[in-house]
């Protein structure tokens, strides 16, 4: 039998512990660090857990994919599958290479994960070097493929073991995803994680979307934020921005960025000057950015009018030279100038 001073005891204790988490200051933390050769910054919304708990959890998650995908860490999974030594995946980049794949197939090869060799041979790996020798232009193109490697079993299997994999076009999106699922997993509603330029959102930030600025385009634009083309509105979606003006070298005169053509092996030139795409994932996001880079402004139109499950804001080179833009129709009533 419950005594009534029991049931008075139970409505106390309940009522005390509502206090106590309706006392809960729900704060917004903010803090952000280096991975990945560039930065990282973290936007969260939450009165359950400190800056210093989840910042802490989140410095985990970097190292572990680092120690995954990164062709910078000789020790990762990924070097050690380019020198042949094993061809065991792990989680994180069992899970990149099949969303890679898919992208591959989506965009006409356009995305090639396959890419690394002509990436290093142009400068724009680990080395750096900065000559390009074209008479090995044709054996490179013999590696190049994302249809010559698959995975069974948990293993990897490439063609030709000279076959090399390079992730970083898709890796920083994918870890912007990956933090994410963690903070989903905890709970927590509102967020806004970016590496590298890449973002994942979730909910608002005081009841209104997430706003993310796209950068200007132009040569030397090294400080993220400074220079505005437009800001984007988004909230639980992926955003990515891919361009040419800040990863590229001058030999001669000529200009050679970072974004490689899977097709014809050199750098992609065309007068798309950055893409910036929104997807569900902030991976895919990055992956359809890349692709449009090497496709170019009308064939990335196209694109994009053929799948409405992404939206796209591009800023390309007019015929007198100045920039111009270009929207999808789902993006227009989101967007705004600086």
């Amino acid at each position: 039998m419950i005594t009534r001073q029991r049931i008075i005891f139970w409505l106390l204790a309940f009522s005390f512990s509502l206090l106590l988490s309706c006392s809960r200051e729900v704060q917004l933390l903010k803090w952000g660090g280096n991975t990945q050769g560039t930065t990282y910054s973290i936007i969260c919304i939450t009165g359950k857990y400190s800056v210093e708990f989840l910042s802490g959890k989140v410095s985990a998650i970097l190292e572990e994919i680092d120690n995954s995908m990164s062709v910078y860490n000789d020790a990762s999974v990924i070097s050690r599958i380019n020198r042949n030594e094993t061809d065991k995946t792990d989680r994180y980049l069992e899970e990149v290479i099949g969303l890679s794949q898919k992208i591959s197939e989506l965009t006409g090869g356009a995305f090639d994960i396959t890419v690394g060799p002509l990436v290093r041979a142009w400068g724009f790996g680990p080395e750096e070097n900065r000559k390009f020798d074209t008479s090995k232009l044709d054996s490179l193109m013999n590696l190049i493929g994302y249809k010559k490697i698959r995975i069974v079993d948990g293993h990897i299997l490439k063609d030709n073991p000279a076959i090399v994999i390079d992730v970083n076009a898709i890796a920083q999106g994918y870890t912007a995803d990956v933090i994410g699922r963690f903070f989903d997993s905890l709970g927590i509603k509102n967020y806004l994680v970016e590496v590298g330029g890449e973002v994942k959102s979730s909910g608002t930030k005081s009841g209104k979307p997430w706003r993310i600025g796209i950068d200007k385009p132009f040569d030397n634009n090294m400080i993220p934020g400074e220079n505005l083309q437009a800001v984007i509105e988004i909230s639980g979606e992926g955003l990515a921005t891919s361009g040419n003006y800040r990863k590229f070298y001058e030999v001669d005169g000529v200009k050679y960025s970072h974004t490689i053509n899977p097709v014809t092996g050199y750098p992609a030139r065309n007068r798309l000057l950055s893409a910036t795409i929104i997807a569900g994932e902030s991976a895919t996001a990055d992956a359809v950015a890349t692709a449009c880079m090497v496709m170019g402004l009308e064939k990335s139109i196209e694109f994009i009018n053929n799948h409405p499950e992404f939206e796209a804001y591009f800023v390309f080179s007019g015929d007198s030279g100045n920039f111009e833009t270009w929207e999808s129709e789902k993006l227009k009533s989101r967007i705004s100038g600086e």
